[in-house]
């Protein structure tokens, strides 16, 4: 079984910063691209933040602009964001996600729990 584990969410006052990690765990072959994403406000999908792919090509959100840097350790199957200059509208819950094959399965999406990111006026 596979699983996500985000943390490193909280409540940070407008300008601060913030790193969120990831870890995954399981029987897994290989790890593709690992992103955050959060969700789009008013719908039930989310949007992309940043997204880093297993050799380290990033894709970012035109909305957070140079503000977050993803990084990932394959090694140790983490995925990382380091949030600056943070603004009262990057509130909301982010979720970490990757593609993930498992044993001779097709890769497939999971998705973690999620972490708090709240930042005040």
């Amino acid at each position: 079984q596979v699983q996500l584990v985000e943390s490193g969410g909280g409540l940070v006052q407008d300008g601060g910063s913030l790193r969120l990690s990831c870890i995954i765990s399981g029987s897994i072959a290989s790890i593709g691209p690992m992103g955050w994403y959060r969700p789009v406000s008013g719908k039930q999908t989310r949007e992309l933040v940043a997204v880093i792919s297993d050799v380290g090509i990033t894709v970012y959100a035109e909305l957070v602009n140079d503000r977050l840097t993803i990084a990932r350790h394959n090694a140790k199957r983490t995925v990382s964001l380091q949030m600056s200059s943070l603004k009262p509208e990057d509130t909301a819950v982010y979720y970490c996600s990757a593609i993930v094959q498992v044993g001779d399965s097709r890769r497939s999406r999971y998705w973690g729990q999620g972490t708090q990111v709240t930042v005040s006026p």
